[in-house]
C-alpha cells in the first residue's frame, strides 16, 4: 500500500512520533475503506480517552485503535519485530479507557442498541520508500 502524508499547512509543528501516527491513521482509513468500511469519525476525543477511527460495515460499528511503527524494511512484518508487536501497546488500562470512551460515544449518538466491536489495526511504515503494511485484529475483547 502506498501512502502520502498531508502537508503541514495550518498545523502546529508536530513531533516525528505525531507525524508517524498521523500517517498511520491515514493508511488505516484507506485500508478500511478498501475493505468495505465507511469512516464515520476520526479522533473522537474525551478527557478520559480517544478513539482513533469509528467505522461502519454491514450495520455494525467498529471502534478501531491504530498502532503505527516505522521500519526501514517491511519484508516480514507478519512476525514480531525485535520481539515487539505494536498491538501490545493496547494494555489493560488503555482498554479500560477505550471501553469508557466507546460507551460515551454510543450514549451521545443514541446508538446504545447498535451492534459494535473493538478492533486493533497495526500499521508498519517504511517512510523512505513510502510503503505500508497493515495487520488487522478484529473483535478484541475489552
Amino acid at each position: 500500500m502506498t501512502f502520502y502524508g498531508a502537508g503541514d499547512m495550518g498545523r502546529k509543528q508536530e513531533t516525528e512520533k505525531q507525524r508517524i501516527g498521523r500517517i498511520g491513521e491515514n493508511v488505516a482509513c484507506k485500508f478500511l475503506m478498501k475493505h468495505g468500511f465507511s469512516i464515520v469519525e476520526c479522533n473522537y476525543w474525551r478527557k478520559w480517552g480517544e478513539i482513533d477511527i469509528i467505522a461502519q460495515k454491514a450495520k455494525k460499528f467498529h471502534f478501531v485503535e491504530v498502532k503505527t511503527v516505522s521500519r526501514e524494511n517491511l519484508t516480514d512484518v507478519t512476525r514480531e519485530i525485535d520481539g515487539y508487536r505494536p498491538e501490545e501497546n493496547v494494555h489493560p488500562a488503555k482498554l479500560k479507557r477505550l471501553g469508557r470512551t466507546i460507551q460515551t460515544y454510543l450514549l451521545e449518538k443514541n446508538l446504545e442498541d447498535e451492534e459494535w466491536q473493538f478492533d486493533v489495526l497495526a500499521v508498519f511504515l517504511d517512510i523512505k520508500n513510502k510503503e505500508a503494511k497493515v495487520r488487522f485484529t478484529e473483535d478484541v475483547v475489552l
